[in-house]
């Protein structure tokens, strides 16, 4: 039987509440599951027909089944309903920072360490999301940042020329890459003036340059003797050592991969061993949704350092 179909927009409340009237069979059956009043969605059930000028429903003493037209209309209705919900879903999902994309400023090697931990909590609690890790030396990283090329920086030691938000995180140790064969692997570690007159391997990437600084000032001043510069990846440096290119100052979270030819010893001062601090940096304005709660991470895992008043 056929109505004169209404101008009236069809409401997606009523699509979901004909597709459970579809699977009950039942208005009653039905009604309960929705928690409403059998008599409630018998009326809107009947509204809807109106509205599109179509019986929907076969009405009987054995229940209430679809007519051939109601059926496509659910068919259709259920599509509609399923897309929707999921997109619904999506968008939430993606509010709540459980999905999207969130671009990381890398300072130095994670192949250990707390870095590696905090990246390995995050895929585990939001493996939805889409980490991209840009590498690059600090001044690049805070320029990425400021230009918002990247959501967060994680870089060693401060960073004077950024003004807005940051947080203290860890520290690492400062390593020094040998050949096996180099002398300095029999001690148990080394001192920074053993260094003096070392060829130091040397990139621009990462913080070769805040550890060639702190070479310096342990040294009172003075600068080493044979700096060389190569443009590659802290791996193609840590391979240059191993086949005696030179020694390579690090910090501990990249001794856990294993090179060939190389040992890592820590590198002290009269006061034991030389560590460097973190930072992670960000803009007070970002508005990726995924960036909250990888912060939010950070300040559960380190909530002693966090706290401190100049992590910003």
């Amino acid at each position: 039987m056929r109505h004169k179909a209404s101008t009236v927009p069809v409401e997606f409340r009523d699509l979901r509440w004909a597709i459970v009237a579809s699977q009950h069979r039942s208005l009653r059956q039905a009604a309960e599951t929705l928690r409403i009043k059998q008599p409630t969605l018998s009326r809107r059930l009947r509204d809807l027909e109106y509205k599109l000028g179509v019986t929907l429903f076969k009405r009987t003493k054995g229940g209430t089944r679809p007519t051939i037209e109601g059926q496509e209309f659910l068919d259709d209705a259920q599509r509609i309903v399923c897309e929707t919900e999921a997109m619904t879903d999506r968008l939430k999902s993606r509010w709540r920072g459980e999905s999207g994309r969130l671009t990381i400023g890398v300072h130095a090697s994670f192949s250990a360490g707390n870095f590696r931990a905090a990246l390995l909590d995050h895929r585990h609690r939001f493996p939805d999301v889409d980490r991209r890790m840009v590498d690059g030396s600090s001044e690049h990283l805070i320029s990425d940042l400021a230009s918002s090329a990247i959501d967060v920086a994680f870089v060693a030691e401060t960073t004077p020329s950024w003004s807005d938000r940051c947080l203290l995180l860890w520290s690492e140790r400062v390593v020094v890459a040998l050949p096996k064969s180099h002398p300095l692997t029999a001690r148990d570690v080394v001192h920074w003036g053993e260094l003096r007159h070392e060829a130091l391997l040397l990139t621009q990437r990462g913080p070769g340059q805040e550890l060639v600084k702190l070479l310096i000032s342990k040294m009172g001043g003075s600068d080493p003797r044979r700096l060389l510069h190569h443009d590659v990846a802290l791996d193609r440096l840590l391979t240059m050592v191993g086949t005696d290119w030179g020694v390579l100052l690090a910090l501990e979270g990249a001794t856990g991969a294993a090179y060939q030819g190389v040992t890592f010893r820590e590198v002290h001062d009269a006061e034991g061993p030389t560590r460097l601090s973190f930072r992670a940096y960000w803009r007070q304005d970002n508005c990726n949704p995924s960036l909250r709660p990888f912060l939010d991470l950070l300040r559960e895992r380190y909530p002693d350092l966090s706290a401190d008043p100049g992590a910003g």
